[in-house]
């Protein structure tokens, strides 16, 4: 195990960034950066034991201090969406950002993912990142403290961990948003990799804002308790699908609160399968619907739309507006905690 540190670019306001490479006794790769504590790479063995960069990312830095898409970001202090752009907490009402028509998304553009994070090795295999958010910052209340670690275990995982405290009730909702193809660099298209989610129910929206309901997945092209394609159901005349333009759904995880195995995502191509973990109440399934021919990727590359996908571990969107949702306000001086693995092998 080793983490290689290397000058990756400064920012438009002078400010150094690194790029941390973590590296198991296998080969495997996950490059992060200290701006935006945003995962860059992650470079997987396939059946052939060729290295395969399975996220999106950008080629320099450049791509990374706009990032519209949020490749490989952290996102807080809300990920996904909260409804009329408005929280009420303790009684008393803060408004957010509309960055997402009457809504706010991933918290607005100040955004975490565009910031510079203090960095720590803390392991031979981890690596922490911390940031102050200031009471106000985004709309929220509270000055806030965030760490987020990465650790890159010889079983092939990549744990990412969150923890935040704040001095006021506020919300604390952190994911991180890569986008996976398990092709690699070279692929166009994520409809063709398998997934399973374990999940009976989701969470339907209106206006991508849901309504409250959780719905059954039974009897539905949302049902994914057996692998199946991605590409098989994503244009099947169902009314959440024609509304979010393919896959962009609030999965109901069965055992929330405790680690366990979620979700996965495997290719025949390539031969690799991830297995996704995670404590959250939620997952987003996301099929880059919105992924708008983004320039500036690695390579040259320009990812287009359905070319890769999502697991966004979670509170469920828009959780503070409805009481049947676990909430995502955190009470002033309680540690805020949610870990995400994503774990590569080989498919039998």
């Amino acid at each position: 195990m080793s983490i290689l540190v290397k000058d990756y670019g400064v920012t438009k306001n002078g400010e150094q960034v690194k790029e941390y490479i973590l590296e198991n006794a296998n080969g495997m790769k996950a490059a992060v950066l200290n701006y935006g504590a945003v995962l860059e790479k992650l470079c997987v063995p396939d059946r052939d034991g060729k290295l395969r960069d399975v996220v999106w990312g950008y080629e320099n830095l450049a791509g990374y201090e706009v990032n519209g898409p949020c490749l490989g970001a952290i996102v807080g202090r809300n990920a996904n969406r909260i409804g009329g752009a408005s929280v009420t907490i303790a009684g008393k009402i803060y408004e957010l950002e509309k960055n997402d028509g009457e809504n706010s998304l991933h918290s607005g553009s100040q955004a975490y993912f565009r910031r510079m994070w203090k960095a720590v090795i803390v392991d031979d295999n981890k690596i922490e990142f911390s940031l102050h958010s200031p009471d106000g910052d985004q709309g929220f209340p509270g000055n806030a403290d965030i760490t987020v670690s990465y650790t890159l275990s010889d079983e092939n995982e990549l744990l990412i961990s969150y923890q935040a405290r704040a001095d006021q009730d506020t919300v604390f909702n952190l994911t991180n948003h890569s986008y996976f193809n398990l092709d690699g660099q070279e692929s166009d298209n994520v409809l063709g990799q398998t997934a399973w989610i374990d999940a009976d129910a989701f969470t339907p929206s209106v206006g991508m804002i849901p309504t409250g309901e959780i719905r059954p997945v039974d009897g539905t092209p949302m049902d994914f308790r057996t692998p199946t394609v991605l590409g098989e159901r994503i244009d099947d005349d169902y009314e959440p699908l024609r509304l979010a333009s393919g896959y962009d759904h609030n999965y109901v995880m069965k055992r929330e609160g405790e680690y366990t195995l979620c979700a996965s995502l495997s290719s025949e191509e390539s031969g690799i399968l991830m297995e996704v973990y995670t404590d959250a109440p939620g997952i987003q399934l996301y099929t880059a619907n919105f992924l708008g021919d983004e320039a500036g990727g690695k390579n040259g590359r320009v990812y287009s739309s359905r070319s890769a996908v999502c697991f966004e571990a979670q509170y469920f969107p828009d959780a503070v507006h409805h009481e049947n949702f676990k909430s995502s306000v955190v009470k002033a001086g309680e540690l805020y905690r949610s870990q995400t693995g994503y774990k590569f092998s080989i498919k039998k």
